[in-house]
């Protein structure tokens, strides 16, 4: 699937549960989004709980799962990294 595909999915399931997640969050779901990340214990999920931590503007909890992801503080604006996130997932 590519990122085109991707955005325009009309409905999340059928796709792992990190591409949910990122899925709820581009349609202003937060809180699903989070409720799923906070779940999975991989390096992956810690990059998206970071990212969404930083869209709520919880720099310091952000850090922390940025830290967990084994990933740097990003210094690409929140849609870049979203799109960053989900090639990553997709490829």
């Amino acid at each position: 699937m590519t990122l085109d595909e991707f955005k325009s999915i009309g409905n999340p399931n059928g796709l792992t549960p990190l591409l949910q997640a990122l899925w709820h969050d581009a349609n202003e779901d937060w809180v699903n989004a989070h409720l799923i990340t906070q779940e999975i214990n991989t390096q992956d999920a810690a990059w998206i709980h970071a990212y969404l931590h930083r869209k709520e503007g919880d720099q310091s909890n952000a850090h922390y799962w940025y830290q967990q992801a084994g990933r740097k503080f990003p210094t690409i604006s929140l849609s870049e990294e979203w799109q960053e996130i989900a090639r990553h997932l997709l490829e």
